[in-house]
């Protein structure tokens, strides 16, 4: 019974919320569109002519905010979208889309072969492991997709490049961060305004390698 009222609680919270409406308006897929808009406005990324890989991408509401950013004059994307997920997405014109787990070498493998040796100027990550509850297990998968998409932006971006990471506040946190503060000569933690209060989940804006 009780998990039938939450269900209940949560439809109606989801009906209600300002962002889920915003975004039907907008023709974006998900409310996580204005996530990044936020993230991408405050720390000034994404310029016509970048190249960006969209971890973790379905339903695709990233993807729709970053060809909405690079479409030029003539409808034409000035630029390369290539998205990645486990799940299948809908196609998004100009977006190049591969089906597969991120964790799977071949997948990798698969990703890096549409780049074809092109350098990355933007990575951005909304991928989240299924949680089980168990703090010390999700924090440790939690941390594991993290690394993978950092591995992924050491070596594809350009020295100036930057990484966005959804992240959990929470056990293990610390780490993260630290791990990144490793590799990047700047990395902040942001909250966006469409991130829920009642989450935890805190994205992480990674820029420059380090050397």
């Amino acid at each position: 019974m009780a998990k039938k009222k939450f269900s209940k609680n949560w439809v109606h919270q989801h009906i209600n919320d300002p962002y889920v409406k915003q975004a039907q308006q907008k023709g974006y897929r998900a409310r996580a569109a204005f996530k990044l808009l936020e993230l991408l406005d405050t720390e000034k990324l994404l310029r016509k002519g970048d190249v960006v890989v969209d971890l973790g991408s379905s339903p695709g509401s990233w993807s729709q905010v970053v060809r909405e950013r690079l479409v030029g004059s003539g409808g034409v994307i000035e630029g390369r979208i290539i998205a990645l997920d486990l799940l299948p997405m809908e196609p998004i014109a100009g977006v190049e889309f591969l089906q597969g787990d991120f964790r799977d070498d071949a997948v990798l493998h698969q990703l890096e072969g549409m780049l074809g040796g092109a350098p990355v100027d933007l990575v951005i990550s909304d991928m989240a492991p299924n949680l089980s509850g168990v703090s010390s297990a999700d924090s440790a998968r939690i941390h594991h997709v993290c690394e993978l998409a950092m591995e992924f932006a050491l070596a594809h971006l350009k020295p100036e490049g930057a990484l966005i990471v959804k992240a959990f506040h929470g056990s293990g946190f610390s780490q993260i961060v630290e791990m990144f503060k490793r590799h990047f000569k700047r990395v902040v933690e942001r909250k966006p305004k469409a991130s829920r209060d009642k989450s935890s989940e805190t994205f992480l804006v990674a820029r420059g390698l380090k050397d």
